[in-house]
């Protein structure tokens, strides 16, 4: 492969598509926070976000299935569109679910949303060519969908496919695009470059909440980031469509907050979400799902002052 320079990738004045995954608000007695994720949702939404749901930021692989299709249920009542994580829970050593993934997808798409198809061990355990057709054959029950690949720091049963399997995922018509969660933005940039030639069309959605610049390379976003503060994340959008310079400060902030919140254990950031929220009074309490890693109090000294941070770059 020719060395590759990221800055002939660097698109100024680009419409940036933001999906932003939606925390799902826990009440003190463990159940959920209907009300607040309603609202967030909605917070989400009127910012010019589209919402993901069920994803990990809404503790996808953890939460029963009427949970699930409660939270459809609500997301389809509030957003136009939205996205929706398609999860199939298995084991090291499971075969491809095919049943499990179509009756995943049907629902979403029941409900108004696009699939984001979550891998899974019987997914990421299977040869190359195997991975492809698994997907061409989830693809002939779907309108639409995203691929989704998740570096294991995030979750065991995730994988970074070969630029030859996902230049294959990029030829199937209804996948409309891919988060990438490698933390890792030469990867990304491979797969930019690779699309820019392949399919333009295609949207690579960065799940690097370590590195969320690369929007300025032609990135999209689907990330957990976001839900601290979609509101803050849309004005940062806007101001690269504007060339504004500011975008620079205030993404600086953005991924202080980042750092912070993503740092071992990575699946902690959940907890870190919910301190966030709670700090700007959107949800209840700052609890987590039963089960979810959870971080330290102390934490909350200083998202505050990032807090404080954004409110007053907000206000200038």
């Amino acid at each position: 492969m020719q060395p590759l320079d990221p800055t002939t990738l660097i698109t100024p004045g680009r419409k940036i598509t933001g999906i932003s995954a939606i925390l799902l608000p826990i009440l003190d007695d463990d159940s959920v926070d209907w009300p607040s994720f309603d609202a967030h949702v909605q917070r989400t939404v009127d910012a010019g976000l589209t919402p993901a749901v069920n994803m990990d930021t809404g503790y996808g692989q953890l939460i029963s299935e009427a949970t699930r299709i409660e939270v459809l249920t609500r997301t389809n009542a509030i957003a136009d569109e939205y996205v929706a994580g398609a999860f199939v829970s298995d084991n090291a050593g499971a075969k491809f679910d095919a049943d499990g993934y179509h009756r995943q997808t049907s629902q979403i798409q029941e409900h108004g949303g696009v699939p984001v198809v979550v891998q899974s061990h019987g997914l990421i355990e299977l040869e190359d060519a195997e991975i492809v057709a698994a997907y061409r054959t989830l693809a002939s029950a779907c309108d639409s969908f995203y691929a989704f690949e998740l570096g294991k720091m995030f979750a065991p049963f995730g994988r970074i496919y070969s630029l030859d399997v996902y230049s294959e995922l990029m030829k199937i018509s209804q996948c409309v695009g891919a988060k990438h969660s490698s933390l890792n933005r030469m990867l990304e940039w491979q797969r930019l470059d690779l699309r820019n030639r392949q399919r333009p069309d295609f949207k690579i959605c960065t799940g690097n909440d370590l590195a969320i610049d690369m929007v300025i390379y032609g990135s999209d976003y689907l990330l957990g980031l976001s839900t601290f503060a979609p509101d803050v994340f849309a004005r940062r959008d806007a101001m690269w469509q504007s060339g504004d310079p500011a975008f620079y400060e205030l993404n600086d902030v953005l991924q202080y907050l980042g750092m912070f919140a993503f740092r071992n254990p990575v699946p902690a950031y959940k907890h870190s979400a919910a301190m966030f929220l709670h700090l700007r009074n959107q949800i209840t309490t700052n609890r987590t799902y039963p089960g979810s890693p959870e971080r330290q109090a102390s934490d909350i000294t200083v998202l505050e002052n990032i807090l404080h941070d954004l409110e007053k770059r907000l206000a200038e």
